[in-house]
């Protein structure tokens, strides 16, 4: 069925809500990384914030970068996002396990530890919008709501969650939800937002009992009326090309291509995000350093 997204807003014009079903393309990224469910579960997060956020984008030109910096087994995870809502995304170690929590759920707070969540916006200016927080859980949902009112002083309700299958690992059921009162709301609208949220189930409980991301919507919002603004598919894209890892291996130098060329003959490079890999040939690093010579 693919991955969804969608916007809303209430038809009081006071608050704005994001839903994704990011299903597909958390499992497709499991498997692109072959991450065990913890990593999987870090990793979705990330995928179903970075798609909404990227949707939250004025411009098809303007990107958005989410990094979460721990100190745990993890240590970071990287999404990149464009306005469409299409995400790549780098998990720096996808073989996490560890016990569940005191909750007895995924400690995908544990495996992050203390560090920092890190937002880079580039809105087509001469520098990026950077905003930076410290992590207040690691579970991901809690620090981006933290990172909004820090950085942007946007109160946020999110809410972010991967279901797995603990038997073959795979993804059951993920997504997001990201609501935000608009800034001339009052006191009474955001003790509405408070009572539409109380007892909101898991995200992604909520998509595996069935319910589309308009169900989810009105049902986050029980306490307003929600009209649909946008809706459409996402999914996990990644823009490397030989063209670009010619570039960097050119930005290697001269003596470094050389010495590469002497040891070993031939070069492959790996694409982070896609685990697409590039093969280099005698000829082809041969090619790379006469471009240099010709400079």
């Amino acid at each position: 069925m693919g991955s969804k997204i969608i916007s809303g807003i209430t038809s009081d014009k006071s608050v704005r809500i994001y839903v994704v079903d990011s299903t597909e393309m958390v499992e497709q990224a499991r498997m692109i990384h072959k991450a065990t469910p913890l990593s999987t579960a870090a990793l979705g997060r990330v995928i179903s914030a970075t798609s909404i956020m990227g949707r939250m984008l004025k411009s098809e030109k303007e990107s958005l970068t989410i990094q979460v910096k721990g100190n745990g087994e993890i240590r970071s995870i990287i999404g990149v996002g464009n306005a469409e809502g299409n995400v790549k995304v780098y998990i720096s170690n996808p073989d996490v396990v560890r016990p569940a929590n005191a909750q007895g759920k995924i400690d995908v707070g544990g495996a992050i530890g203390e560090g920092h969540l890190i937002v880079i916006k580039d809105l087509g200016m001469k520098e990026p919008f950077i905003g930076r927080s410290e992590l207040v859980s690691g579970e991901i949902a809690e620090d981006l709501a933290a990172y909004y009112m820090q950085s942007e002083q946007q109160p946020s309700v999110v809410s972010l969650g991967v279901l797995m299958d603990q038997e073959i690992g795979g993804v059951v059921a993920a997504g997001g939800i990201i609501i935000q009162p608009l800034p001339f709301a009052d006191d009474d609208v955001i003790d509405k937002i408070e009572r539409s949220i109380m007892g909101l189930p898991a995200i992604s409980t909520l998509i595996s009992e069935g319910n589309s991301v308009e169900d989810i919507a009105r049902i986050a919002l029980k306490e307003f009326e929600v009209e649909i603004i946008s809706e459409k598919p996402v999914a996990l894209y990644c823009d490397c090309s030989r063209e670009r890892v010619e570039k960097a291996l050119i930005s290697l130098g001269k003596n470094e291509l050389t010495d590469m060329l002497e040891t070993d003959g031939h070069a492959e490079l790996s694409c982070h995000f896609c685990n697409k890999k590039y093969q280099f040939d005698t000829e082809n690093l041969k090619n790379l350093i006469s471009s240099l010579d010709e400079k």
